[in-house]
């Protein structure tokens, strides 16, 4: 099973092969990057590892035992104890479950290692494989949205059960 590990420098290549050979399949369920990203990828990793070390985001990718990656998963707008999450998993990958464990983790994380009691997530509504890995995974729609000029559902799942315990 894949590893979800904390988005390091040394992520850099298997990162940048992971999004261009993706490119379009993401692009059939999420706004495209643009050509811009790839161009500048070292300086757009640059910036989200110092959003990363400033707290502000927390960037996960979940890499193989041959240290390809296959996904990623992260938490966005960190502040008041609740981010954004965000995912996507390679083609190839899709289809294994490896989104459902991977966002898994990361509630874990959230909730554990950065303290957070909630999260937010939102999905376009002709993305089923989304939102049944957020209802797997315990989000509640709560609201619709705009996803690149497309229909959407808002989601949230708290941390925290009512007597303020850690919810797995």
């Amino acid at each position: 099973m894949p590893q979800l590990q904390r988005l390091r420098p040394d992520h850099a290549p298997a990162l940048l092969v992971f999004e261009r050979q993706n490119r379009a399949y993401f692009a059939a369920s999420v706004p495209d990057r643009g050509d811009d990203y790839f161009a500048h990828f070292g300086a757009r990793l640059d910036a989200l590892l110092a959003e990363q070390a400033a707290g502000v985001c927390l960037f996960h990718v979940l890499v193989d035992s041959a240290g390809e990656v296959l996904g990623r998963v992260n938490l966005v707008d960190v502040a008041d104890g609740s981010a954004e999450l965000g995912y996507r998993i390679a083609e190839r990958a899709a289809g294994r479950g490896l989104a459902t464990a991977g966002v898994r983790e990361a509630c874990a994380l959230a909730a554990g290692e950065y303290g957070l009691s909630g999260l937010r997530a939102a999905t376009t509504l002709d993305n089923a494989a989304s939102r049944t890995v957020l209802a797997r995974t315990g989000f509640t729609p709560c609201g619709e949205v705009e996803l690149g000029g497309r229909p959407g559902l808002r989601f949230e799942r708290k941390l925290d059960d009512e007597q303020g315990r850690r919810l797995p």
